[in-house]
């Protein structure tokens, strides 16, 4: 079973699904210079797999004249020579690893855009059988509508690499998934080996995101899910991220951060998320607090998980009840509205940045505060009370 990426319900069902959507964030971001291109070109002819062997952006071979229009460049000059107002979220100089990005429809993208937008260099980690399509359709600009960033130009992904998240070195992956024909032409998917090519093509990184989730089984009860079914749920979205962690911690520099996506189910009743992905979502923050403290004291490394609300994710809609999710957020959360992905995209920018500093350990619900109720004030119980609405 492949980790894939999480839902805004973080679930993926048997059938997996990457996720993002795009992000409005109001950020400074770097700017991508022709002297970066050529260093990067060279990092995409290494030895560790990846498909197109070059940057996601038609237009690199343009001249240099044409280049200074391109939309690929992060940030303008003037705005990169105007002073930045407030309190301002950069991350220029920083590099991010985010595992579980395979479309541009759901959180994943969505932080992706965010830290882009913030200056951040992006690699991303894709599920192997969804790999082809991905980089495909990056190259053929279908992504080019929600890459684009809050100054105009298009969100750069420098390197793809294939990850499988569930299998942490060669030796445990079963004979049955190496001859598959969804990994035919992949090579150094497993998380040991992702790590290892990004320290040779890199070096190191500075912030590192877990959006990976998957229940084969996500749409049985508790009571009927099977031991292979509960257990594949806990590999694919809980242990998935400590094994993240595990390998990527020695290229991390200290002062970094890292994050992964849970869901109000880790603590909460929701009828028809099962197969174990509750359970799983418990874990994971449990987890979040554990290695808190051990990435804390080993390399100075924060770790935090966001508790998303419900999206329209792919993800999600696999499951069959998210439209029902998110009328019920609208109608009995405090603040009545539906949840975009660029807020859980601002708010992972927010908490990977220095003004995060003094944050780790902690669960950050960003669903419009639905996880403070107690009950469902939509409720025909409640029909004589005088609940305010949102106007």
């Amino acid at each position: 079973m492949a980790a894939t990426a999480a839902s805004t319900l973080q679930i993926a069902a048997a059938k997996p699904s990457m996720f993002s959507a795009q992000t409005i964030f109001r950020g400074r971001a770097a700017n991508v210079g022709i002297n970066s291109l050529g260093a990067s070109w060279a990092k995409l002819s290494s030895g560790c797999h990846i498909s197109s062997g070059r940057h996601f952006n038609r237009t690199y071979t343009s001249s240099p004249a044409k280049f200074n229009k391109a939309s690929t460049k992060a940030m303008s000059e003037s705005a990169e020579s105007k002073p930045a107002a407030g309190l301002p979220i950069d991350l220029r100089g920083k590099r991010a690893f985010i595992a579980g990005v395979a479309d541009d429809n759901g959180y994943g993208w969505a932080i992706a855009k965010s830290l882009a937008a913030a200056g951040a260099e992006i690699l991303v980690g894709t599920w192997v059988p969804a790999l082809n399509i991905f980089e495909t359709s990056l190259r053929r600009g279908k992504f080019d509508e929600s890459r684009v960033l809050p100054d105009g130009s298009l969100m750069e992904i420098t390197k793809v690499y294939p990850l499988d998240a569930v299998f942490d070195t060669p030796e445990d992956v079963p004979e049955d998934i190496k001859t598959n024909k969804r990994y035919a032409g992949s090579s150094n998917w497993t998380v040991k080996e992702a790590a290892e090519c990004v320290k040779q093509d890199f070096g190191s990184i500075d912030i590192l995101v877990h959006s990976l989730a998957n229940g084969t089984e996500v749409t049985k009860p508790l009571l009927e899910t099977s031991r292979k079914g509960y257990l594949a749920a806990i590999s694919a979205s809980s242990y998935s991220y400590v094994s993240l962690l595990q390998h990527f911690l020695p290229i991390m520099n200290p002062g970094g951060s890292t994050i992964s996506l849970t869901y109000i189910a880790s603590e909460r009743i929701i009828p028809g998320y099962g197969g174990g992905m509750s359970s799983a979502k418990a874990a994971l923050e449990s987890d979040t607090k554990v290695l808190a403290f051990e990435a804390g004291r080993k390399r100075k490394i924060r770790v935090n998980t966001i508790s998303a609300g419900p999206l329209r994710s792919r993800a999600a809609k696999a499951i069959g009840f998210i439209d029902m999710m998110i009328d019920y957020s609208i109608e009995n959360a405090p603040l009545q509205k539906e949840l975009s992905a660029d807020e859980v995209g601002n708010t992972a920018a927010f908490l990977v940045s220095p003004l995060a500093s003094a944050i780790t350990g902690a669960v950050i619900y960003v669903d419009n505060g639905l996880n403070a109720m107690g009950v469902g004030v939509d409720s025909p119980i409640f029909k004589d009370l005088n609940i305010p609405r949102s106007s």
